[in-house]
């Protein structure tokens, strides 16, 4: 079952996630099983030469085939508020004493404000999830280097695309899945760091 696959029973998010904690980025969950979530960069692969898209399939096809464990390819897409981006046009409309330079915030501003009421501003964010499963009941110091060994071959193979990776940190973990479970809050109501501090005291 998918990590993020969404149940429709009603339970607690704490129950369906079945997260029994995440330690320096690293997600404990039930029966000995790991997971290191990894946020990628994107590639358009349009925009390619043919010769290139030939080139970039096939490193592909040798990255999928270099793996020693299977991964998960999380896609997110959020609607963007925007508002929070307005205000800040707004202060500098207050302040801005030059005539030409008020005109262009106002002009600019109503633009994106129209824009925004026919045409929803998405964000699209790109992760996958690294597997570990502790079948030999190791110490937890040999899971972190088994489960990073794995990490090193995806990091590997997406930067031979032309990928950036990065693992995400703990409360980084946290605020993904807020934002999964919580879309609409998410959106009008982000996570704080003083949130997430109260998360990771129950997680982590």
């Amino acid at each position: 079952m998918s990590l993020f696959m969404k149940s429709n029973s009603k339970i607690s998010s704490r129950r369906q996630i079945a997260i029994r904690g995440v330690e320096e980025g690293i997600l404990r969950l039930p029966n000995e099983q790991y997971r290191a979530v990894l946020q990628v960069s994107s590639l358009n692969l349009v925009l390619k030469s043919e010769a290139e898209q030939d080139a970039i399939i096939e490193t592909y096809q040798s990255f999928l085939n270099s793996l020693t464990c299977p991964v998960q390819v999380l896609i997110q897409i959020r609607e963007l508020d925007v508002d929070k981006y307005l205000e800040d046009y707004q202060k500098r409309l207050k302040t801005e004493k030059e005539a030409v330079y008020r005109k262009q915030i106002e002009a600019y501003t109503n633009f994106v404000k129209k824009l925004i009421k026919s045409n929803k501003i998405l964000t699209r964010h790109f992760y996958i999830v690294v597997p570990y499963a502790n079948t030999n009941k190791s110490s937890d110091a040999l899971v972190k280097d088994q489960l990073e060994l794995n990490i090193q071959i995806v990091e590997q193979g997406l930067k031979k695309l032309g990928i950036h990776s990065q693992q995400l940190s703990s409360l980084e973990v946290l605020e993904l899945f807020y934002g999964f479970y919580n879309a609409e809050h998410a959106k009008l109501q982000p996570l704080t760091a003083h949130t997430l501090q109260m998360l990771s005291k129950q997680y982590i």
